[in-house]
């Protein structure tokens, strides 16, 4: 498989798995419905980074913070709606550090990808998730003084969920590709 969906598109993107109008929504849909299977599957550890990786090279910078925004909330209304989560104060706070650890994410792996050159597709997305996954999992370290579960970071974990955000990530693209390949927003496809 030879991942030129990577290649610059017309409007400057690297990853175009359908034309620039419906990326957007593309990235959104893409974005919540792994969101939602992360989130039951995995509870706390949905993959942001690698949903963050995904949105930066799909999108602009803004839609890239809206799309995984929308994420974030998908995850965040299935954790307290369907799992249960605690309402509480603390509760609260780690869902919105999450939040804010997953845009700090996607602006790092956006910023990333600016600098990379247009044709290293494995060197740029795998710049782009240690960028976004270092930053994502720093700013949630940061707050463990504040809100405790420092226990959580250790090398293991870290490591484990890092893995799975790379999983993630991959399966994303071979998705994006399949897409491309696809292609259900063709112009000019005769309806049947």
């Amino acid at each position: 498989m030879s991942l030129d969906l990577l290649s610059p598109s017309v409007d400057g993107s690297r990853l175009a798995p359908v034309e620039p109008r419906h990326a957007p929504l593309f990235c959104f849909a893409l974005l919540t419905v792994s969101c939602a299977l992360a989130s039951f599957a995995f509870a706390c550890a949905t993959p942001f980074a690698a949903f963050a990786v995904i949105a930066a090279v799909m999108l602009p910078l803004r839609p890239a913070l809206l799309v995984v925004a929308g994420a974030w909330l998908v995850n965040q209304g299935i954790g307290f709606g369907a799992l249960h989560y605690p309402i509480d104060g603390n509760t609260m706070l780690w869902g919105l550090v999450i939040g804010i650890a997953a845009l700090a994410a996607t602006a790092t792996s956006a910023a990333i990808l600016r600098w990379l050159p247009q044709n290293s597709t494995l060197l740029v997305l795998v710049l782009a998730l240690v960028g976004g996954y270092g930053v994502y999992e720093v700013a949630l370290l940061a707050t463990t003084p504040f809100l405790g579960g420092a226990s959580a970071f250790n090398a293991t974990i870290v490591a484990r969920i890092g893995a799975l955000n790379a999983v993630w990530l991959i399966g994303l693209v071979a998705t994006c590709e399949i897409v491309r390949l696809v292609n259900p927003f063709k112009r000019g496809r005769m309806a049947s």
